[in-house]
């Protein structure tokens, strides 16, 4: 993989010699290292945030499972195939459904339950 390309300029008009090409490549391999080294930290970031998206979700499907299952009187695997139903249905995101059911905004009859 190319990372970058760094240039070496002289005031005067000479030839650079092996010491200077070696600093330069010196310059380049730290410039290397710190650009690896930032692009590795921001996709740990990156990671590190879906993954917590990804927890909030499956515990607020979690607790609308467990809320419908209680309004409607059905086993909890009936909640979820409830809400991942009404979701596909309706283009929603089981976790915008699932809020939907938790906050009341849902009747559990428009969710078809049972």
């Amino acid at each position: 993989d190319v990372i970058g390309a760094i240039n070496l300029f002289c005031v005067d008009d000479v030839a650079l010699g092996a010491e200077q090409e070696s600093v330069g490549q010196a310059l380049a391999d730290v410039a290397t290292i710190g650009l690896l080294q930032e692009r590795a930290v921001r996709e740990r970031e990156l990671l590190s945030e879906q993954l917590q998206a990804a927890l909030n979700s499956r515990v607020l499907i979690e607790q609308a499972k467990g809320v419908l299952a209680a309004r409607a009187g059905i086993e909890i695997e009936q909640a979820f195939t409830a809400m991942r139903s009404h979701a596909r249905r309706r283009g929603r995101t089981l976790s915008s459904v699932a809020a939907a059911v938790i906050d009341g905004s849902i009747r559990t009859a428009a969710l078809r339950v049972g």
